[in-house]
């Protein structure tokens, strides 16, 4: 059989052995057909919100609007959906002041040709689009402590807007259990301190912590407190497919459309747990793969069908390196995978370090397997200081894989790491 798997804004392709391949896990976005074009199911949904009056009635008699996005690392198709949010905003009270916030988290900054490409360049030259820099103390305001106990700090602007609305995407997430809703609080617009908290190694290990759980997930707790401090009244949360269309749309009450949503993606995204010597995945290509950092997401899932010391081969461009300094250095200054994850082990909650929760789901992942990083877009040596190893197509890294496993072990492939959520038989 050939396979494609998703890289970068294109595909690899890979021809295996049908004897071999003892599944091919897909989320059901893959097949599911959408009823009406994209615009016109972002139109229904503003039209018809869960448990909540409509965006135009409760912006009617706002001075200040503060709408809060993702930055380029997540595939929310803005260019759709921020023109219609923003005419919903403005058609009851068209001299609204509004305010677009990038909640970046605890991400690099967004540039303009990213957020051009995000958005489009009249939007972007237009509206008021501010960056969120978690790190900038100045611009947070201290907001009372999170039920984990850390200090909830959050972008001021949510104290300057009358109405705070956001949009967003769904997605199975291997750690809050999905994304969207009051992940665009927290981390979203979080000041650094907080997001640490939020993220701390006792949380990351809980076993509630995982792909598509919120109930007793210490890390979901946590953020839906955030969202109700900050008054998050509306979102706007989209569904997508493989080609990042949108195939449904969740607007509405911040915690009900949101918990719809998640109900929603978690039905198209389970899949059966077929164990394998060997796992083929992805992140799902642009612009989830353009660092090692976002693709722990996919090995995550990957990890879920690997067999014991089996290997996991990520296909994922990378272009943009290890995607953090700190989570970088947690591997390229260590001996082994054992050594970063006993030590992050040992950090308390309040002393938790930058990136640490990446680090120590990676060393998790390969604790239990080999990585083989599937790129012709990276420097090798990034890859290998941090104790995975490279391979520039699919093919090499098969034949890597089948000296480790030998030639007649089994195969799994998961086109789309991060879009399924791997369940027990």
């Amino acid at each position: 059989m050939r396979v494609k798997i998703p890289y970068s804004t294109g595909y690899k392709e890979i021809e295996l052995d049908d004897a071999r391949v003892k599944g091919v896990l897909n989320t059901g976005a893959h097949e599911f057909k959408a009823d009406l074009p994209q615009e016109e199911i972002i139109r229904r949904a503003l039209e018809h919100p869960i448990h909540s009056s409509k965006l135009c009635i409760m912006a009617k008699n706002a001075k200040s609007v503060l709408i809060i996005t993702s930055d380029h690392t997540r595939p929310v198709p803005s260019m759709i959906t921020m023109p219609l949010i923003l005419q919903e905003v403005r058609s009851l009270n068209p001299d609204v002041v509004v305010k677009i916030l990038i909640a970046t988290g605890f991400h690099r900054l967004s540039t303009c040709d990213e957020m051009v490409g995000k958005f489009g360049r009249e939007l972007v030259e237009k509206e008021e689009i501010i960056y969120h820099d978690s790190r900038r103390k100045e611009n947070m305001v201290y907001k009372g402590n999170l039920p984990s106990g850390g200090e909830l700090w959050l972008n001021s602007l949510i104290d300057w807007a009358d109405l705070v609305i956001a949009e967003g995407f769904i997605e199975p997430h291997f750690f809050a259990g999905f994304s969207g809703g009051r992940k665009s609080i927290l981390p979203g617009i979080a000041a650094e301190k907080t997001v640490l908290a939020n993220h701390c190694s006792k949380f990351i290990a809980h076993r509630s912590a995982r792909v598509g759980i919120l109930e007793g997930n210490p890390i979901h707790k946590d953020m839906l407190f955030a969202a109700r401090v900050a008054k998050l009244k509306f979102i706007m949360n989209v569904a997508i497919d493989e080609d990042k269309r949108i195939i449904n749309v969740f607007a509405g009450h911040s915690e009900e459309a949101h918990k719809k949503g998640c109900e929603f993606v978690g039905q198209l995204a389970g899949v059966n747990d077929v164990q394998a010597d060997i796992v083929i995945t992805s992140n799902g290509g642009y612009p989830l793969d353009q660092n090692i950092y976002q693709a722990v997401k996919g090995m995550t899932a990957a990890e879920a069908c690997a067999k014991e010391n089996g290997v996991i081969i990520m296909v994922a461009a990378c272009n943009d390196g290890h995607g953090g300094e700190a989570f970088y250095e947690w591997f390229a200054n260590a001996q082994s995978p054992e050594a970063v994850s006993e030590r992050i082990a040992q950090i308390s909650q309040e002393d938790t370090i930058p990136d640490q929760w990446e680090a120590q789901i990676l060393a998790r992942v390969l604790l239990k397997c080999k990585v083989i990083l599937v790129t012709d877009m990276c420097d090798p040596d990034i890859i290998k200081n941090m104790h995975m190893l490279h391979a520039a197509t699919i093919e090499e890294a098969l034949e890597m894989a089948d000296d480790i496993m030998g030639k007649s072990s089994s195969i799994v492939v998961i086109p789309d790491g991060v879009g399924i959520i791997v369940t027990q038989n």
